[in-house]
């Protein structure tokens, strides 16, 4: 079923709020997982839905390639891709720069628009006649904008229209921070990359993100910053490839407990796990989760604490060999793919329906990357738990559990007993059982970022290995 079946039709609704439909995989807009959400509250929701992408071009950049990549990015597919570039952050003296103007410009007036009946078409149709959010973007300017293009209806169908650019746009305003999903381009001024970087990150979603640059501390200073789940260097963002560059965001551009599409976790998405005794592995755990460990001798018996003790190992070998590691599978010597791992803010939600095992293995996880532990309350003998693990542990009831994550930003939340319909939906709430092995147990804990980094023709100006 197509999302718009499954919001018109009553055939498509009941479906969706079946009790025996557990899960679902969505490729789309982020309201509609709302309104997946609204007809089943327990539903499994896995999907990659909205982006708000940009590039930056800095004083570095190849201007001519820039140009060719924003074009591409911007209007391929009439921008109807959730990957598709709908700003452009011009830094410094590339914002004064008639001649990457007069590039854009001429590149986006040169596109022949038409029908996929026209052989010579290089931007077709938009999907349907455009609703009022898009109609917006296409017809009307906020304060301080104007056309550089303006786009134009081009046959009564209105799904035909000519693409656009609009400039002066305002850090906040609508088209900095509104995702309108057509062949509309909005152009930002930056003084400064670090500012640029700030305009990239504003908005809601996270799903790609681009620079041009050839200068290696810029690459590396945006690398670091940038919060999207792709990333593009002096190339277009948009074009993923299975494996290459596995596909999806971060923040509002992915939904549910998911991981990337063709990535080495893809599959991990659609399981249920139950624990099962790991092998055992020579990797030693963090001082501070030795320290737990040891606590937790007094406080469970000895098969727990020999299954915790397994967990703690595999977690840190799973952090060693897999979490810390940056890998490039595809080994082209054009083009680096990268692919790694970063923190993610996630919450540990422990409460009293959990048994002895559950309760401690998560802390455990919990401490061994840094995340916050949310405790219904203190049993006798745990306060050297909490003196060992401080600020990284709250005593909260679930209403003030609930509270704490979404005032803290986070992303995800770790709490199998907590009820679905409680979970907001930009909320990745992950109900999986507590088990020993970290390759999985882990997952919760980082997000997935691919790099995709093109060599240049003055050459490659990153040669180190990135790391998280």
């Amino acid at each position: 079923l197509t999302a718009m079946q499954v919001a018109e039709d009553d055939l498509g609704r009941s479906l969706i709020a079946h009790p025996a439909v557990d899960q679902l995989v969505l490729t789309g807009a982020f309201e509609t997982a709302k309104l997946f959400r609204e007809f089943n509250p327990g539903l499994r929701l896995i999907g990659e839905t909205s982006g708000k992408n940009a590039i930056i071009v800095t004083e570095y950049a190849d201007l001519d390639l820039a140009a060719k990549d924003v074009v591409a990015s911007a209007f391929g597919h009439a921008g109807q891709k959730c990957s598709a570039a709908s700003l452009v952050i011009l830094v410094g003296s590339v914002a004064r720069s008639k001649r990457f103007e007069n590039q854009l410009l001429d590149a986006t007036r040169s596109l022949v628009v038409d029908y996929a009946t026209n052989p010579l078409a290089q931007m077709g149709p938009i999907i349907e006649a455009p609703g009022a959010k898009l109609r917006h973007g296409l017809t009307e300017l906020d304060s301080n904008e104007k056309w550089l293009i303006e786009p134009r209806q081009l046959d009564d169908s209105g799904r035909l229209w000519s693409p656009g650019i609009r400039a002066g746009v305002q850090p906040g305003s609508t088209s900095h921070l509104t995702e309108y999903f057509g062949p509309v381009l909005s152009i930002m001024h930056a003084r400064t990359l670090d500012e640029a970087i700030d305009l990239q990150n504003a908005t809601d979603y996270g799903l790609t993100a681009g620079l041009h640059s050839l200068e290696a501390s810029e690459i590396d200073n945006w690398l670091d910053r940038v919060e999207a789940g792709n990333l593009y260097i002096n190339r277009g963002i948009t074009g993923a490839i299975v494996q290459r560059q596995p596909f999806g965001g971060w923040k509002k551009s992915a939904v549910g407990a998911t991981t990337k599409a063709g990535g080495p976790n893809y599959l991990f998405s659609f399981g249920h796990f139950e624990t099962a005794e790991t092998k055992h592995t020579d990797a030693q755990p963090t001082a501070r989760v030795t320290a737990l460990l040891d606590a937790l001798t007094a406080l469970v018996d000895g098969e727990t604490h020999a299954a915790l003790t397994r967990a703690v190992r595999s977690d840190a070998h799973a952090i060693e060999t897999v979490f810390s590691k940056v890998t490039d599978v595809t080994g082209l010597s054009v083009e680096r793919n990268l692919f790694r791992y970063a923190p993610a803010d996630c919450l540990v939600r422990i409460d009293e329906q959990l048994n002895g095992f559950e309760r401690y293995r998560q802390l455990l996880a919990a401490a061994a990357t840094g995340a916050i532990v949310s405790i219904e309350k203190l049993r006798d003998g745990e306060q050297l738990l909490a003196n060992i693990l401080g600020q990284t542990l709250q005593v909260q009831t679930e209403a003030e559990a609930m509270d704490y994550v979404q005032r803290r930003g986070a992303s995800r939340i770790w709490a199998p007993t907590i009820d679905p319909a409680k979970v907001p939906v930009e909320l990745a709430h992950y109900r999986n059982p507590a088990i020993e092995s970290g390759r999985i147990a882990l997952l919760c804990f980082y997000r997935e970022q691919a790099v995709a980094i093109t060599n240049h023709r003055f050459g490659n100006p990153l040669k180190y290995q990135l790391s998280i």
